[in-house]
């Protein structure tokens, strides 16, 4: 399986009053996780990516996540997003955070590749990843 994985340090923007991380802020940093982890297999950023196959990106579209230590201003943590399975038009990530060598969260999303519905432009429709993006991304595997 793919993975990718990068370190991050717990910024005051992340946090709540409390100082833990606010738990929308993990979706966040997975999504970023998942964004360079097609950077760094495709060898181009999410702007040219989106301009190359001329589609509107990738929303999630099922996601759930565990939470079992708490993270906190000026924490690093380790952040590994491993792509677990490629379809047609949607692919799948988990991602798990630690701590200290410790997994604190974990979180696992479906994202599906959509482009512009030309029935109704203010919808979006899936198209199918393009094959040399699976196969780029399954080589990488």
């Amino acid at each position: 399986m793919l993975t990718f994985s990068r370190r991050v340090t717990i910024e005051w923007q992340h946090c709540d009053p409390a100082g833990i991380v606010f738990y929308p802020r993990y979706f966040a940093m997975f999504d970023t996780s998942t964004t360079m982890l097609f950077e760094h297999v495709l060898g181009m950023t999410k702007y040219q990516l989106l301009k190359t196959y001329d589609f509107l990106g990738y929303p999630m579209v099922e996601t759930r996540s565990r939470f079992m230590l708490p993270t906190r201003f000026g924490d690093e943590v380790e952040i590994k997003t491993t792509l677990v399975e490629v379809k047609h038009s949607s692919f799948t990530v988990e991602h798990q955070i630690f701590k200290a060598g410790e997994l604190a969260v974990e979180g696992r999303d479906t994202r599906v590749w959509v482009v512009t519905d030309p029935a109704n432009p203010d919808k979006f429709k899936p198209r199918p990843i393009p094959p040399e993006v699976i196969a780029k991304l399954t080589a990488a595997s």
